[in-house]
């Protein structure tokens, strides 16, 4: 299997084009069989909710719910800061289902010693 790939994603739909950039990293690198590993922080956390992620961010740019759902098909996880997630007093109730909430530690335990291959948007 291919080695493990994690996108730090710090934006939310403020900038919907860099979302919808850092998706289509998190679902290509799912799709190609590796064990991937969205990170989210600050407003990114927002999108871990369901029915957060919606809408085209561009003119031929997919929609943001059909790369949510290629990602999670593919297995592709979310690991959501619970710091910025509690801060913005959301519910946890509403996270997808292949999000988590979870910090610095596990992060760096779901990377393990073998390392990853990282982006951050």
């Amino acid at each position: 299997m291919a080695g493990r790939a994690v996108i730090s994603l710090t934006t939310g739909l403020e900038d919907p084009e860099k979302v919808t950039v850092a998706f289509l990293v998190a679902a290509g690198a799912a799709e190609a069989g590796r064990a991937t590993l969205m990170f989210q922080t600050k407003e990114a956390v927002r999108l871990s909710l369901e029915g957060v992620a919606v809408g085209v961010a561009c003119t031929d740019c997919p929609p943001l719910a059909d790369l949510l759902a290629r990602y999670e098909r593919a297995g592709g996880r979310f690991m959501v800061c619970p710091v910025c997630f509690n801060a913005k007093q959301l519910d946890k109730g509403y996270l997808l289902p292949n999000a988590e909430l979870g910090g610095t530690v596990q992060l760096w335990d779901w990377i393990g010693d073998d390392g990853a291959t990282t982006f951050s948007y």
